[in-house]
């Protein structure tokens, strides 16, 4: 009971992240970061505003609201910075002339940390410039090629998590008019699906560093929340496994979306989906709250609710080596608002 007790009142961050391609997100109350080990071997910071702490917007702090405003937000921005990670493992001599002219001058400017390029995405253009149009048109064409790629994504999820689970049981005459067998099927079958798909992609090379990028990421948050300084052994010590992750928050999504569907009185499978459709936002807002009471308590209820997720974690992240752990602190580093209640989960 003691260990309980202790484990229930260990400082829980408010910060999360995301492994990117040969680098990290993390997003704090107030202040978001990426770090990436360029191919040079040098590692690339760059930090932009977040509004997530005490004066965040109400469609923030609302139960069920929050979860879906969440869910969106870290989609868009997830995508947007696995692009911009992608990017900048590009070889120079696929970069155009304006591209070589921009680092070499944000390299000779003084970097905060010690080793570090850090830029700021916030940063405001020199007092009278304004951005050249052939600027703004790059940026539209990366905002359209961004939200193209989000659709194709969602597209993707929407058929191998909505459609191919409801049209498989379908085919099933026995199932077909009980909906609560009906719906304990669809869930099996969408885990199954979601199981199957993490481990086929986890046995590829460069889902395999992700992978690892995700452990530094886990271990890098779990040595804060343990008051530790943020040091290579520090780190590397801590566990990689996290209950407020995300494949944890995509397990309760399928378990909570099993128990709704029980409720909804169509069995025609067409109608299931566009049910299932309707509900997501309702899914999605519950599924949050119960990643929350997770993270916050530790007791039978919330041990066996995060265990699926915690479980699939041995898939989705790895252990790590110093070099990942070194940019998870980097990225870490300037999220952590001075007011530590601030960062309070």
């Amino acid at each position: 009971m003691g260990k309980n007790n202790t484990t229930q009142e260990k400082f829980k961050s408010k910060i999360g992240g995301q492994a990117l391609i040969e680098g990290i997100m993390m997003l704090g109350p107030n202040t978001g970061a990426m770090a990436c080990r360029l191919p040079d071997g040098t590692v690339d910071l760059e930090t932009w505003e977040e509004n997530n702490g005490k004066n965040a917007p109400w469609y923030k702090k609302v139960p069920l609201v929050r979860g879906c405003t969440s869910f969106v937000t870290s989609l868009v921005k997830g995508y947007k910075y696995m692009m911009k990670s992608a990017e900048k493992q590009m070889p120079d001599d696929e970069e155009d002339d304006k591209d070589k002219k921009k680092k070499s001058e944000e390299a000779e400017k003084p970097a905060e940390t010690s080793g570090i390029k850090a830029e700021s995405a916030d940063a405001a253009p020199a007092e009278g410039a304004a951005p050249k149009k052939s600027e703004k048109k790059e940026d539209s064409v990366y905002d359209i090629v961004m939200y193209i790629g989000i659709l194709i994504g969602i597209v993707m999820a929407f058929g191998l998590f909505v459609f191919l689970p409801k049209w498989i049981v379908g085919l099933i005459p026995a199932v077909k008019e009980h909906r609560f067998l009906r719906s304990l099927l669809e869930g099996i079958v969408k885990i199954a699906i979601f199981v199957l798909y993490m481990y086929i992609i986890s046995l590829m090379k460069d889902i395999k560093r992700q992978f690892m990028y995700h452990g530094a990421e886990h271990k890098t948050i779990a040595c804060h929340e343990a008051e530790l300084p943020l040091t290579v052994e520090n780190v590397r010590k801590q566990t990689r496994f996290h209950k407020r992750c995300g494949t944890s928050f995509i397990f309760i999504v399928l378990i909570v979306s099993i128990f709704v569907m029980c409720f909804v009185p169509f069995t025609v499978t067409w109608q299931r989906i566009v049910a299932s459709l309707l509900l997501l936002p309702l899914v999605v807002g519950v599924s949050y709250e119960c990643i929350r009471l997770a993270g916050n308590n530790d007791n039978a209820f919330t041990r066996i609710l995060s265990a699926p997720g915690l479980a699939m974690q041995r898939i989705t992240t790895r252990e790590p080596d110093d070099s990942m752990i070194e940019i998870a602190i980097a990225a870490l580093t300037p999220c952590i608002p001075k007011d530590k209640e601030e960062d309070r989960w």
